[in-house]
């Protein structure tokens, strides 16, 4: 009998365990707050029980990914970017005769936001805090493009490798 309990409840320090334990607890607390205060006392017991145990079910159900703000939100496309309206005159400015400036100051970074954002939502990955693994995944020919820790391999961007950080950006 003693074994099947256990068998029953898992093994000592899994969440069925725990939850097993935590149950008969509830259960004790109950029946104790019913024979000390009564019936009101027990029927207040049970209702405040029920609402912490749904709020805890809604949370580790996945109810917490959506939490209102109350967690610290993650910033990874802080700042004004340029809309997609804008993209062509971006791309336009960064492979014409002062690309270097605009590269530099315009399309890098909404490069780097860009592959920070794609690499977060389909990989996990933190551009700037994990850039090893963030290398890995853009590929070590591309990544000196948009490293966030040093600065291009060159003041410009060729034609050639803009469109290779795109295709790239699109297979993530």
């Amino acid at each position: 009998m003693k074994e099947r309990l256990q068998r029953a409840a898992g093994p000592p320090g899994s969440v069925r365990h725990s939850l097993t334990l935590l149950g008969c607890l509830v259960v004790a607390a109950e029946v104790l707050l019913a024979l000390t205060d009564g019936l009101v006392a027990a029927a207040t017991g049970l209702a405040l029980i029920t609402v912490v145990a749904l709020g805890v079910a809604r949370y580790v159900g996945g109810a917490g990914a959506q939490d209102s703000g109350y967690r610290k939100s993650v910033r990874l496309l802080g700042g004004r970017a340029p809309a997609l309206g804008e993209w062509p005159r971006v791309v336009r400015k960064a492979l014409g005769p002062e690309g270097a400036l605009h590269f530099h100051s315009t399309l890098r970074p909404q490069l780097q936001r860009l592959f920070a954002a794609r690499l977060a939502e389909r990989h996990g990955v933190l551009l700037r805090k994990t850039p090893d693994r963030a290398r890995a995944i853009v590929g070590p020919d591309l990544w000196p493009w948009i490293d966030p820790t040093t600065g291009p391999p060159q003041p410009a961007i060729p034609e050639a490798v803009l469109r290779a950080l795109l295709d790239r950006l699109e297979t993530l």
